[in-house]
């Protein structure tokens, strides 16, 4: 092929992609028809579209395990998304899965998280008790199938139905309405398999990182783990005269690469004893295929035991759920019972999907910033902007 030559997106799916991987040319495409680009598929369109929405933009001041305020260094829904998207993306090259498709799952699975985090999320579920709940997955699938507003031809961003497939196959609550209609295909797509397992394995060893980093807990305390002690033997043996200030960086990344390593073996395994060969036999299987060995798995759950006890119910991470929870609640209240205070295109938003809904959707889209500074204009007589 010649160096100046085009490359047809198709052609390189066909040529380079496992037979078990998502197609673009099999995707049932999107809710309203567009044309076809000439050199970008659905999914890198897809992912492009996540990655310039205002909802995304939003996650980079949206607590992962720590409010902003706490310090400039630990991770946000933000960074944590793009550490999944990257890690995903490897395994899915590795796996000759469709890189596009798994970046776009990847960058969308945390878009619907509110402001303060699981409480947040647990203050707006009660909220909405008798109006439908509360869930961050179902709220994703509402921002880029409604709430987005950027492109003229259409409400929301119109991604593809194999990225709000895999959005809505997280969802907890398979009998909501607007989860329902993408329940009926089987077991997920390997690519939206790969990115839930990445999730799992990612925030465990983030917010092993950050707790450390913050003092939540400390080294002492996770000489108990099997886990992080024996990555801590691996490290030592391939690291004589470590450094202090790099041991901890270090046994991190090699408990990411240890269980990226166990999942790409493991899935490899599994692919061959179930004789996977297309996408219809991945939809078939009767479990599924992206996951880690036995005894990772073990491992796994007994550091995230750990992190239950030990940082999640931590005083600190508490005192800080309980603040956002009560903020959300206060402020959802307020606006419940003066609607003419909400801001002017959610006013009239109410009138055509309710109030309560729509109260949540303008709660749900704040940061955490944006949260406080909006309850102090509420609630505080000092502020009046």
């Amino acid at each position: 092929m010649p160096a100046n030559a085009a490359i047809d997106p198709f052609e390189y799916e066909e040529r380079c992609l496992a037979p078990y991987a998502m197609r673009t040319r099999k995707s049932k495409g999107r809710k309203h028809a567009e044309p076809v680009h000439p050199f970008r598929t659905l999914y890198q369109r897809d992912r492009d579209r996540i990655v310039h929405s205002t909802a995304f933009r939003r996650l980079m001041h949206k607590t992962q395990v720590l409010v902003n305020q706490v310090g400039d260094y630990h991770r946000t829904r933000l960074t944590h998304t793009l550490e999944v998207t990257q890690i995903a993306r490897t395994i899915a090259r590795a796996l000759g899965l469709n890189e596009d498709l798994t970046e776009a799952v990847a960058l969308l699975h945390d878009l619907g998280h509110p402001p303060f985090g699981h409480a947040g999320e647990t203050a707006l579920d009660e909220c909405m008790r008798d109006h439908g709940g509360y869930e961050h997955n179902r709220h994703g699938l509402r921002l880029v199938e409604l709430l987005e507003y950027r492109y003229p031809d259409f409400p929301g961003l119109n991604l593809s139905w194999e990225v709000l497939e895999s959005q809505a196959m997280h969802s907890k609550r398979p009998d909501a309405p607007e989860v329902k209609p993408y329940l009926s295909v089987g077991q997920p797509l390997l690519e939206a398999q790969v990115v839930d397992a990445v999730d799992s394995l990612a925030y465990d060893c983030h917010d092993i990182d950050d707790a450390l980093s913050v003092g939540l807990i400390t080294l002492d305390q996770l000489a108990d783990v099997p886990f992080w002690t024996a990555a801590v033997e691996r490290v030592r043996g391939e690291h004589r005269a470590i450094r202090p200030e790099q041991f901890q960086p270090t046994v991190i990344r090699k408990l990411i690469d240890w269980q990226v390593v166990d999942l790409l073996e493991t899935t490899k395994k599994n692919l061959e004893a179930e004789k996977v060969t297309s996408v219809d036999a991945v939809r078939r299987c009767r479990h599924l295929l992206v996951v880690p060995s036995v005894e990772v798995k073990q491992l796994k759950s007994n550091l995230e035991a750990f992190l239950h006890e030990n940082v999640y119910r931590h005083y600190r991470i508490l005192r800080m759920a309980y603040k956002g929870q009560r903020l959300v609640r206060e402020m959802f209240g307020e606006f419940r019972s003066h609607p003419l205070a909400l801001p002017p295109r959610y006013r009239e938003r109410a009138n055509q999907q309710g109030l309560e809904q729509t109260i949540c959707d303008y709660l749900a889209g704040m940061t955490d910033r944006y949260a406080q500074d909006e309850h102090l204009r509420l609630f505080q007589p000092t502020s009046f902007v």
